[in-house]
């Protein structure tokens, strides 16, 4: 172990990492499935790391012909009614625009799962005669997503393309990667050790649409655990207008968040995108994504980057658990 983890993660932030594969496969099946079937329309409402649930099984679903709509906020979109299934997600259950979210599926008529560990979700659940699941709370919403994602997977159950192979495909890579970016693992070789040593700057993170929740939840990371600036754009949108911005000198550091399989139009982007880094002089790092399916890509990119964000936090002599600027935001709301 690095000795600036053991100094500044007081609270084992990584210990509960070093977990997730054993917290994924307890949690997979283990409360029951809902009845999803027959919704043309899903809509996944959360917040922070809660809705990063959402955004895993957004990416998992969009090969399907169900139309998903991902809510950070407090209003659901106008088609929703009794055709949508709603699931609405907070591991405190107190998340203020996912209760109002969660009001306003109830007052439209829609299928609903809501997912907490408690707190007022569940209450008004019971008031109201509203599926509810609880589950709970590993160390902190961001740290809980290996077990609410499994857990909200196995409770869709038919409703999403995920048979029980691809579930332990995802797991078994995590595992793998345990042994290679753990606490644990030999400093040579690991690879969101190394991510972090060389950050220096603001990273501009740039990813293909099918792997936006990795990206997304790494710059995320970044500002929760790292409490450091950082930026995510789609690769392709930036190529007609971000990539300008690197024509002048910069603190930002770009980082390319590649799927091992992308669509031969997007591997051709990354080769142009490269080259024309390297053309320029600009430093860069590429982080791949394991084989297998969406879920194991998606999830074990957000394995190896979450690590790397903590890791960060670690060498920086900064604590990654407290959020104390939310915490003043949401207690002045």
């Amino acid at each position: 172990m690095i000795p600036e983890l053991a100094r500044h993660d007081a609270s084992g932030m990584h210990r509960v990492y070093d977990g997730w594969p054993e917290i994924a496969a307890r949690s997979y099946g283990a409360h029951g499935e809902v009845d999803a079937g027959g919704a043309d329309h899903i809509v996944f409402a959360g917040m922070g790391g809660s809705g990063t649930v959402g955004d895993v099984l957004a990416a998992v679903l969009s090969k399907t012909g169900v139309h998903v709509t991902n809510v950070k906020g407090y209003l659901l979109p106008g088609t929703a009614g009794p055709g949508t299934l709603v699931v609405a997600t907070s591991v405190s259950g107190d998340t203020d625009e996912t209760l109002t979210a969660l009001e306003r599926a109830a007052g439209a008529g829609c299928r609903t799962l809501a997912v907490s560990s408690g707190g007022r979700m569940e209450e008004f659940c019971s008031r109201n005669g509203i599926e509810h699941r609880r589950v709970g709370m590993d160390h902190s919403p961001r740290a809980s997503l290996a077990g609410y994602l499994y857990a909200v997977i196995g409770m869709l159950g038919p409703a999403l393309p995920i048979g029980r192979a691809e579930v332990d495909e995802s797991i078994s890579e995590m595992r793998r990667l345990r042994g290679e970016i753990s606490a644990g693992a030999p400093e040579e070789g690991n690879a969101a050790l190394g991510l972090a040593r060389w950050i220096t700057g603001i990273p501009v993170v740039y990813y293909p649409s099918g792997l936006q929740a990795a990206a997304v939840r790494f710059k995320n990371c970044l500002q929760e655990n790292a409490k450091a600036h950082a930026m995510a754009e789609d690769v392709i949108e930036a190529c007609h207008n971000g990539v300008v911005a690197w024509e002048r000198g910069s603190a930002c550091q770009p980082v390319l968040v590649r799927g091992r399989d992308d669509y031969s139009k997007t591997r051709e982007r990354w080769r142009v995108l490269a080259e024309h880094f390297a053309a320029a002089g600009i430093d860069f790092r590429a982080v791949d994504s394991a084989g297998g399916g969406i879920l194991s890509k998606v999830v074990n990119l957000i394995y190896v980057l979450d690590y790397a964000s903590i890791y960060l936090a670690a060498l920086r002599g900064i604590d990654p658990t407290p959020v104390e600027s939310v915490d003043s935001i949401k207690a002045r709301m």
